[in-house]
């Protein structure tokens, strides 16, 4: 077990990751970029240790993947019994239980009682993908309708869904057609204010898909319950079940992507129950399988059933090794009911979050849900001008000084945090305390 405190053994990074970082620099492509060059060994709980000996605080999870932390027991084991069983066999071609296991799980856990099936993938972009291809076969129809801030991923289709070009879309086009973007329900932004939020927002949803797109030629909605990449944006109270019961009144399949928001992040095991919205298709990936590559799409038995046999598939699609370790990682969160620690940790964060707001003067909004919170900092607070550039400076305070910190937001401004959830209190108070300081450096 590594030992849950921080430790600076060397300057962040040290000289191991910085000779790794140049062996990268002549072997990697540069479009992978890496936002804090310290080169990891090992992790548990809370703690990352880079080659130097350093013990960084993780507050991103690997972007919300080790959900249930690195090297879970659960998760270990499962995997190496699995390896020793078999690695691959390519379930089309000789299938094996753990991927019937793992869609059994699926259909207990996503929101709704309805009767399910689940197809298995390898990332979540292969899962918004195919939950397109799913919809319009069902339907018949064409045209899928996203929202401004929204990521859904970096294939040729996912980047036509995801909202910001740089640097998801930035001189990679052309896309895929028949895709439409409608305004968010973002309430700190929104003209009118957060009030007329929810009710604004539905009414320009529905006029622009009926104007622009038309009902009868529209396949799918899909929408982030709570925004990842665009700013961990909360939309208003309300908006997402109506979305969702207006698709329901037109025919329109309604794709919840639950891919950052899934499996105990948010308090719930999908975000989509904090309004008891039953999506038709729910994607999955990311804190799914433990750090695996495993991701899935869920959803109502005509809709899945709909597709020709081997329509849907893939080579690795559902491996059984990240098969096992997903068992794993859902064993662990009901042994240790993580969705109630992602409340605790949210009962940590919010009045350090809040505390910080009121004493330095630069974080316009406060939001999130569970274990998946954010901040959003501007340099006037009455306009609420974003500032991208003390975002970078705290951000690099934080990793100089042994804290692992993501930012996301279209406009470069949030600061997102994504703990493990087998992080401890006394881990997570230090590593605000980290981020405290780095804002009275930076600001």
């Amino acid at each position: 077990m590594i030992e849950q405190r921080r430790i600076l053994a060397t300057t962040i990074p040290g000289p191991r990751s910085q000779e790794l970082q140049a062996r990268k620099t002549a072997t990697v492509s540069a479009g992978v970029s890496t936002g804090l060059p310290v080169y990891v060994e090992r992790a548990g709980g809370g703690i990352l240790v880079d080659v130097d000996g350093n013990q960084l605080i993780d507050f991103g999870s690997g972007i919300a993947v080790a959900t249930v932390g690195n090297a879970a027991p659960r998760v270990v084991e499962a995997v190496r019994q699995q390896v020793a069983d078999f690695t691959h066999t390519c379930f089309m071609v000789t299938p094996y239980e753990e991927y019937l296991a793992v869609c059994e799980q699926l259909a207990e856990l996503t929101p709704g009682d309805h009767e399910k099936r689940s197809a298995l993938f390898n990332s979540g972009a292969e899962a918004v993908e195919n939950a397109v291809k799913i919809a319009r076969h069902a339907t018949g129809r064409q045209a899928v309708v996203a929202f401004e801030h929204g990521y859904h991923g970096r294939t040729n289709l996912t980047m036509a869904l995801t909202a910001k070009n740089m640097p998801y879309k930035h001189r990679f086009g052309p896309f895929a057609g028949e895709i439409h973007r409608m305004p968010m329900a973002y309430p700190y932004r929104w003209p009118t204010g957060a009030d007329a939020c929810a009710d604004e927002a539905f009414e320009v949803f529905t006029q622009g898909v009926h104007t622009q797109v038309g009902e009868e030629n529209t396949a799918a909605v899909i929408l982030e319950p709570i925004q990842g990449e665009g700013g961990f944006i909360v939309p208003a109270p309300g908006f997402v079940r109506r979305v969702a019961d207006w698709c329901r009144e037109h025919g329109i399949v309604f794709v919840a992507d639950e891919i950052q928001t899934g499996f105990c992040r948010t308090g719930d095991w999908f975000a989509s129950e904090h309004e008891d919205v039953v999506p038709d298709l729910v994607t999955t990936a990311k804190g799914i399988a433990g750090g695996m590559p495993l991701a899935a799409v869920t959803g109502r038995a005509d809709l899945m059933d709909a597709v020709h046999p081997g329509g849907l598939g893939g080579t690795y699609g559902g491996n059984p090794v990240a098969c096992a370790a997903a068992l794993g990682a859902i064993e662990t969160m009901r042994a240790e009911n993580l969705c109630e620690r992602a409340r605790q940790v949210e009962a940590l964060f919010r009045p350090r979050l809040e505390a910080i707001a009121d004493k330095f003067g630069v974080v316009g909004d406060i939001r999130g849900r569970g274990a998946m919170l954010a901040v959003e900092l501007v340099s006037d607070l009455e306009r609420k001008t974003p500032d991208a550039d003390l975002t970078a400076r705290v951000n690099k305070a934080c990793h100089a000084a042994g804290l692992v910190t993501l930012t996301c937001g279209t406009y470069g401004n949030v600061f997102r945090f994504l703990p493990p959830l087998s992080a401890g209190d006394e881990l997570l108070s230090e590593g605000l305390d980290v981020l405290e300081q780095a804002f009275a450096d930076s600001v």
